[in-house]
């Protein structure tokens, strides 16, 4: 038997012993479904599958992975779109999927505890029925995982009110790449005792430590949510919309998308479009209709954006089911755009710099790709940008991307010029890793290693992802 075979043969025995048959895969197709997330570059490659059922059982596995030399990559909902989740090198998975269970919940303070594996919708909903409410929210709130969030301080369409993730972490859980288990914050409010560990771990795609329970901060739910769709003749207008309503109005969100994008939803049959006016750009517009002033006060914004000529036209939600299908006109575009395996850059600059960042942005795809299909859209409220370039036809996947990336340093370029992130909510994983330079300078990514010696000194937490 050779030494690799022996050393596998030893990693599988160890493992056996940590977890029962039943929380463990060493075989079959599933070792594939949940050594990949959303990412289609990279093709998956684990050597087994665990699926631990509390933070004890977290903690022997990584001691056992320092013992042994062996890697370990997080898995939760394995809707990433960055290859943060990817086991691409013969790596232990760690599906955090069973470890999904809700816990104390105090109403004095609005926080809950929530394993790793909790689903986002599943913590949504035990909010709702205690008459609070979670505000992160994305397209894939129905199979993301609250660990997997955390670890990449998820955004989504509500940010331009309720924040990232981040601001909702009231306390961690973690083991680190060591095999210790820290205790972070404990839901305090005010808590000043030096370095706040817990903010480290978010973010950090699970390249220090392992995230096993977050307590989770809640607050009132909002009143009387209305949706406002509005078309606008050219990307410059919509700023000039955004700061007329946002003047007046506590925006919950400020979406945008393009005409292709619209196109690309409608076309499934199952949304209808907004309007009949044609209009190169669309607004996503959310807010609390509290009373006949507010709406009175939206209308007399609408109008004015009319006459000034930045709304072509536009429509509001009247009822619960309007305002849910409107919606569905920005979060079904993923989804609707993934049969044609789109190359996805997610962007963001500070708000006042959106104008000149997608403009310029727009002019380099356009010239780099002239034979592929542009996609925009995003969270233009916070200054992040979706730019997703589809896939034609006549052309393999790998050539696809080869050609995508030939142009991404010319799209960094205009990122980092503007004091940008090239990544603002996906992470960085593996798809972003070359060009992390571009957001952090030298001196920065230097402690970002030395974070992650003193956390992970024999690399074993998600090897390869962020820093390499």
């Amino acid at each position: 038997m050779s030494s690799h075979l022996a050393a596998t043969d030893n990693i599988l025995n160890i493992l056996a012993q940590i977890f029962p048959d039943k929380d463990l895969i060493t075989e079959g197709d599933e070792l594939s479904l949940y050594g990949k997330d959303w990412t289609r570059v990279y093709e998956p490659n684990p050597l087994a599958i665990v699926f631990p059922r509390n933070t004890e059982q977290v903690q022997s596995l990584v001691k056992a992975a320092n013992q042994q030399s062996f890697t370990l990559v997080p898995s939760g909902g394995r809707t990433g779109l960055s290859g943060g989740a990817m086991s691409t090198d013969q790596e232990v998975v760690v599906s955090f999927e069973r470890m999904n269970r809700i816990g104390d919940f105090s109403p004095v303070d609005r926080t809950v505890q929530c394993e790793a594996g909790v689903i986002t919708e599943q913590l949504q909903q035990f909010a709702e029925q205690n008459d609070l409410f979670y505000p992160v929210d994305f397209a894939s709130s129905g199979s993301s995982q609250i660990g997997g969030n955390i670890a990449t301080n998820a955004g989504g369409i509500k940010v331009i009110r309720y924040g990232l993730t981040r601001d909702w972490v009231a306390g961690l859980t973690v083991v680190t790449g060591k095999g210790d288990i820290l205790e972070l914050n404990n839901g305090l409010v005010k808590n000043a005792t030096g370095y706040d560990l817990r903010h480290l771990f978010i973010g950090s795609e699970g390249t220090l430590g392992f995230i096993t329970e977050a307590t989770i901060r809640l607050m009132r739910p909002p009143r009387h949510l209305a949706v406002l769709v509005l078309g606008v003749p050219e990307f410059d207008a919509l700023m000039k919309v955004s700061q007329t309503f946002q003047d007046q109005l506590d925006l919950t969100a400020f979406e945008f998308f393009s005409d292709k994008a619209l196109r690309y939803v409608t076309a499934k049959g199952d949304v209808a479009k907004p309007f009949e006016t044609e209009s190169p750009y669309y607004a996503l517009l959310e807010f609390e209709l509290i009373s006949e002033q507010t709406e009175e006060q939206v209308m007399s914004l609408f109008e004015r954006c009319v006459e000034e000529g930045w709304v072509l036209d536009g429509v509001m939600s009247q009822n619960e089911t309007q305002a849910a299908n409107l919606w569905r006109l920005r979060e079904d575009i993923s989804e609707t755009i993934a049969e044609f395996t789109p190359y996805k850059n997610d962007l963001s600059v500070t708000v006042s710099k959106v104008p000149e960042f997608l403009n310029g942005v727009n002019q380099v795809v356009t010239q780099g790709y002239p034979d592929f299909e542009i996609v925009w859209y995003g969270h233009i409220g916070d200054g992040n940008l979706h730019l997703n370039i589809l896939k034609p036809d006549n052309l393999g996947k790998e050539a696809f991307f080869e050609k995508c990336t030939q142009v991404n340093d010319a799209v960094f370029d205009i990122v980092a010029k503007l004091g940008g992130s090239i990544s603002a909510e996906h992470g960085v994983g593996l798809l972003k890793k070359p060009y992390l330079h571009y957001s952090r300078s030298n001196e920065e990514l230097g402690y970002m290693h030395a974070l992650k010696q003193v956390f992970d000194p024999n690399g074993v937490m998600n090897p390869g992802k962020l820093l390499g």
